[in-house]
């Protein structure tokens, strides 16, 4: 018995991560539940493990007293002095019970409880395990599909790749090797689990970091990404040392880098025309970042020219950006794409305008005034009126500087 039980403990401890500890914790309070389904109670219950032999040892403890009145917490002293003439009132006397007698239903029951806190154990090493990847990088390979998800291995557990979390037109078969964003982890209660994206903005700046040393050691610093996945990244990014260009570092010789990072992405959709496999083709934009907002969002409506960014008076966090006529929708994008791009990147609500039409705006908020005709003859009894009422003293003073009126 205690081979066997050393064993399972080694075996446990080895594969399943399950400190013997713990074990040894499960085991006695399922021995303490199968004493209290045998005998209605657990409180007179010593449960004890010789770490040697590998032995558990169940007990019954009972006081000596005077009268008893509970066999099974308390003993004669007439009893007691029977088994050793050094007993008093009082002591504790254990009597080993045998575990093999607490019946076939206790013995299920102490193995549910043994099976329930390996479950908790192996769950609790699970979540820790991955939730220390959460925000990472990890590659998995595809072990199946369903309505919802395709599942990803990543080696103890199958991680959920919902369809919003997929790059538009990818295409997988089983088995193939795949690197995934792991986003959240999560322990419900009945098992952990763990969600991953190819889509999310994020994959981008981990995927950088892999490739890019100087964005590795921190050179040239990622300071906000704005994605939609498959078709168009904007990436905006500053550097640390003046002697590193960061857009540079970044694209790479020939656009090295950026080929790089795209070469992650899996071939996509069927041509039919071609008959064969297209590789998804995901824009990367590298921006400039800088603390003036308007020089970044200057920057970020790139490739569009702007011709001034103005900023709302009463929401700190909208701004209008005006680009010339011939550049609106340059500006704006397909399906209004550039535009978005750019408020993600930010942090700004944008809303893009014309020139001719700011200048209309302007023209309906503030009409052109006539000017008014000057009257010479006016202007100038107000000038001689301005002098009434002023003492000798300040006239002397102002003629010595010239300005006094003619005072013949």
């Amino acid at each position: 018995m205690s081979k066997e039980m050393l064993e399972a403990f080694r075996i446990l401890e080895e594969d399943k991560g399950i400190k013997k500890e713990d074990i040894i914790d499960a085991v006695v309070e399922s021995l303490r539940s199968a004493y209290k389904r045998r005998y209605g109670q657990s409180e007179s219950a010593a449960i004890e493990y010789d770490e040697k032999k590998g032995d558990f040892r169940v007990y019954t403890v009972r006081e000596v007293v005077d009268e008893v009145f509970d066999s099974r917490l308390e003993i004669s002293l007439k009893d007691a002095l029977a088994i050793s003439s050094a007993y008093e009132l009082g002591d504790k006397i254990k009597f080993e019970e045998s575990p093999t007698e607490f019946g076939r239903v206790a013995a299920q029951s102490a193995k549910q409880t043994i099976m329930e806190k390996m479950r908790k154990q192996t769950r609790a090493i699970t979540y820790n395990t991955y939730k220390e990847h959460e925000n990472e990088i990890m590659s998995g390979t595809v072990e199946r599909f369903d309505n919802r998800f395709i599942y990803v291995n990543l080696g103890s557990i199958e991680a959920q790749l919902s369809k919003q979390d997929q790059i538009p037109g990818e295409v997988f078969q089983s088995h193939d090797r795949i690197e995934v964003f792991v986003y959240k982890v999560e322990d419900n209660g009945r098992g952990v689990n763990v969600f991953v994206s190819r889509s999310h903005p994020q994959m981008i700046k981990r995927l950088m970091e892999q490739e890019i040393p100087e964005v590795y050691d921190g050179t040239v610093e990622i300071m906000s990404v704005s994605r939609e996945a498959g078709d168009r990244t904007k990436v905006a990014v500053r550097s640390h040392n003046p002697n590193v260009d960061a857009i540079g570092t970044i694209v790479g010789r020939g656009g090295a880098n950026i080929k790089k990072i795209t070469s992650k992405f899996h071939p996509a959709k069927y041509d039919p025309k071609l008959d064969r496999m297209l590789p998804v083709e995901e824009n990367i934009d590298v921006i400039e970042w800088v603390e003036d907002p308007a020089e970044f969002i200057y920057n970020a409506i790139a490739p569009a020219e702007v011709d001034m960014v103005l900023f709302d008076a009463e929401d700190a966090k909208r701004a209008t950006v005006v680009v010339p006529d011939n550049k609106l929708s340059l500006a704006i994008g397909r399906r209004g794409q550039n535009v978005r791009l750019a408020a993600h990147l930010t942090g700004f609500r944008i809303d893009i305008k014309s020139a001719s039409e700011y200048e209309a705006q302007e023209d309906q908020f503030f009409p052109e005034v006539a000017p008014i005709e000057e009257d010479a003859e006016a202007v100038e009894s107000l000038d001689e009126a301005a002098w009434v009422d002023v003492d000798d003293d300040m006239l002397a003073a102002a003629a010595e500087f010239g300005v006094a009126p003619d005072q013949e």
